[in-house]
């Protein structure tokens, strides 16, 4: 986004990344809205107005992984949790050995985005049961992935409520209620018969 320039869109997230505390990348999720992913490039805009297409900044591997070293070596000595760097706005949060990373444009709200960080950070709390720590994230990462799923889509916010990201992250599934009463009726079936069995004996 040019800077200086203020986001007409609903992209308001470009990346939400994870690192430990050597730099080296836990999860990534880079943001393309699917309208710019087949469009032409977006036209001069007038002075102060970014393109209504936004597009991924990092599009490869290579690009994305330099810049998450650059971004954590800048985070690992900074005062506070957030700061600009090459056009964009970084919040992050540390917690043990991890480091949880928001990447929005410039020029975006710097409260909205904390606001997301700090739910993103608390939802994963709450599903690590407050080990957020690099073993424990590798080790739930289908809850971390869902969890962000949940949160954001395409570069949107959709979720600040951790408590409520949480619960549908953890939501009971159907097939997993039907292989418990399964298991449960082999088991009364297996005690029957195991009676049964006993009773006859008995009886010799």
């Amino acid at each position: 986004m040019p800077a200086g320039a203020l986001n007409l869109t609903l992209y308001t997230t470009q990346a939400v990344v994870l690192l430990d505390a050597e730099g080296h990348r836990l999860y990534a999720k880079y943001f393309e809205p699917l309208a710019a992913k087949d469009a032409p490039a977006p036209p001069t805009m007038a002075p102060g107005l970014a393109p209504l297409v936004a597009r991924n900044p990092f599009p490869t591997l290579k690009q994305q992984q330099k810049f998450e070293q650059s971004i954590w070596d800048k985070a690992r000595r900074a005062s506070g949790d957030l700061f600009q760097y090459e056009g964009h706005l970084v919040l992050f949060k540390a917690s043990y050995d991890v480091y949880l990373f928001v990447i929005a444009p410039d020029r975006e709200n710097e409260l909205m985005i904390h606001s997301f960080l700090q739910s993103l950070y608390d939802t994963l709390t709450i599903l690590l049961q407050s080990q957020m720590d690099k073993r424990t994230v590798l080790d739930n990462l289908d809850l971390v992935t869902i969890a962000i799923d949940e949160s954001v889509d395409d570069g949107i916010i959709l979720e600040t409520d951790s408590a409520a990201i949480a619960n549908r992250v953890t939501r009971t599934r159907p097939d997993t209620i039907e292989v418990q009463l399964n298991e449960q009726t082999i088991m009364n079936a297996y005690s029957n018969f195991r009676d049964k069995v006993v009773q006859r004996l008995g009886s010799l």
